[in-house]
């Protein structure tokens, strides 16, 4: 396996992006986005955890685990039908998981959170579907975020993924219906997009907003955003 051309620095901020092996689905249903979305809370530890060990068997709700200090910060993030996307940050250099002590094989904490993240979510997947082989398309790829248009442009583009599903050629055609397309977003729960916009549910533990720069100042703001990038495409 040969070097990233990004280094995965402490105190950066990146675009993590992966989709499904010859672009096939990796979500087929809402438990299997429901099992992603709750690793990219879980899995955010130094602890060297397994889902079914310290959740299914100990019948508890993920939500409730009590995981320690979180390893990286997520500013964003939304699935799609053969892809994710999520923008995250550390500010904990290069660690290993309690199994690696001996090895002393230092890793990114963000590299390390997405091998969990990806490797516990393929042997669910694989486990569930009978299926063998690789589920993602190689390694995560990796996009460093330096400056602020950069940053700002990156929350919409994330949270504004989900309207392929309505209308594949939005980007090239222009936006049909702007408030049909904004209402599919409000109904869209796998994304971080709820959270911004005040939804007050579980998944908000997956985000530490405060680790980012504040472009938005209150929903309001937020919601400006997304409606100019909407506007612009019309």
């Amino acid at each position: 396996m040969g070097y990233r051309k990004v280094s995965l620095l402490p105190g950066e901020y990146f675009h993590i992006y992966n989709r499904g092996n010859s672009k096939q689905k990796i979500f087929l249903d809402d438990e299997d986005r429901s099992r992603f979305v709750k690793l990219l809370y879980l899995y955010n530890t130094k602890k060297n955890i397994k889902f079914r060990n310290v959740i299914v068997d100990a019948k508890i709700d993920v939500w409730d685990f009590e995981r320690g200090e979180s390893i990286v910060s997520i500013g964003a993030w939304v699935l799609m039908p053969n892809h994710f996307h999520i923008y995250i940050t550390s500010h904990i250099p290069g660690m290993w998981e309690e199994k690696e002590v001996e090895k002393r094989k230092l890793e990114s904490s963000i590299a390390l959170f997405m091998r969990k993240v990806c490797v516990g979510y393929a042997k669910y997947f694989n486990n569930k579907y009978r299926r063998t082989g690789a589920l993602f398309e190689g390694r995560f790829k990796a996009v460093h975020v330096n400056d602020d248009i950069q940053a700002k442009y990156l929350f919409s583009y994330i949270h504004l993924n989900p309207i392929k599903l309505v209308d594949s050629m939005w980007k090239e055609n222009g936006i049909k219906n702007i408030n049909a397309s904004i209402n599919f977003l409000k109904q869209y729960k796998w994304s971080s997009y709820l959270d911004y916009g005040g939804e007050k549910r579980n998944e908000n533990k997956i985000l530490k907003i405060e680790d980012f720069p504040n472009y938005f100042l209150n929903i309001s703001n937020f919601n400006k955003e997304i409606l100019d990038w909407l506007k612009l495409k019309k």
